[in-house]
């Protein structure tokens, strides 16, 4: 059965594709490394601007490697997850020191890099290198538990037999296409909340539609929050430090949040974190 997806998947791909520009022939191998970390937890519409202006002013790692973390932080803009600027730019900074410049082009090489786990080794090697890897993103996980285990979701954490079962159906050619191919179904079809499951290409085959759509029976999957939270409280404080010519003083800071106990929370967490510093002369910055 699991043979028969490839086809469908295949086709509603060539035809219902976006266009992005990471998928584009002249994507390098930085810039797909760069579009894999910008879209963790990230939609593609937030992620398409900053993209953009990351390759123009850092077309290369050595490019990045060169400026200081702060650089990369204060252009992260809103994407949210900061420290995931961070890795970028220790990315650059190894790829520069160890990989003369190049983004590596093995999976194992690749999971050398700071910050670099499964799933973004396993893409850059496939999306950049055409390799044959299991790239398993929650759209990729989603699709599967739905068309060939009848779940409505997988579990919470990539398991065992998950890894087996998306191996087994990597094609022998044209690997990178059929795991793009997925994420997209998955991204685009079959969504976590509103599955347009009339017009998926594999609806007459997917197991969880074919049994009536049956409930998730695991834990509870809760929404995530942001209004009010820690996180909005860091979003709002690095606001400061990212729109700010030079170093703030502390007063600076105080303003762009009223709850003393959390916002003091939140500001050692950015300076634990590396996502700010503070200077002697009781200021604060991004890092340098």
């Amino acid at each position: 059965m699991t043979v028969t997806l490839h086809a469908p998947i295949l086709d509603w791909y060539a035809e219902h594709n976006r266009d992005l520009p990471w998928r584009r022939p002249e994507a390098t191998p930085w810039g797909i490394l760069v579009s894999e970390i910008m879209l963790q937890q990230t939609p593609v519409i937030r992620v398409l601007p900053i993209w953009e202006e990351w390759l123009t002013r850092w077309p290369t790692p050595d490019t990045l490697a060169k400026e200081p973390p702060g650089e990369a932080v204060r252009h992260w803009g809103r994407l949210g997850y900061p420290r995931r600027a961070l890795n970028l730019h220790a990315c650059a900074k190894a790829i520069t020191a160890d990989f003369d410049g190049t983004v590596p082009a093995t999976y194992d090489e690749l999971r050398t890099l700071p910050g670099i786990g499964d799933y973004t080794a396993a893409a850059v090697a496939s999306f950049a290198y055409g390799g044959r890897h299991a790239v398993l993103d929650t759209n990729v996980r989603r699709v599967l538990a739905r068309a060939i285990r009848g779940e409505e979701f997988p579990p919470t954490a990539t398991t065992a037999p998950e890894r087996k079962l998306a191996e087994s159906l990597i094609p022998p050619v044209d690997a990178p296409r059929w795991a793009v191919a997925v994420m997209e179904l998955g991204a685009l079809i079959c969504t976590a909340r509103a599955p347009r499951c009339a017009d998926c290409p594999v609806s007459g085959r997917c197991q969880w539609l074919l049994t009536g759509k049956p409930a998730h029976d695991g834990p509870p999957r809760r929404g995530q929050t942001y209004a009010g939270t820690d996180r909005q409280c860091r979003g709002a404080l690095l606001a400061v430090l990212r729109d700010a010519p030079g170093p703030v003083p502390k007063a600076a800071l105080d303003a762009a949040w009223s709850n003393t106990a959390q916002r003091e929370r939140a500001l050692d967490g950015l300076l634990t974190d590396g996502l700010a510093e503070l200077l002697d002369n009781d200021f604060y910055a991004l890092p340098t």
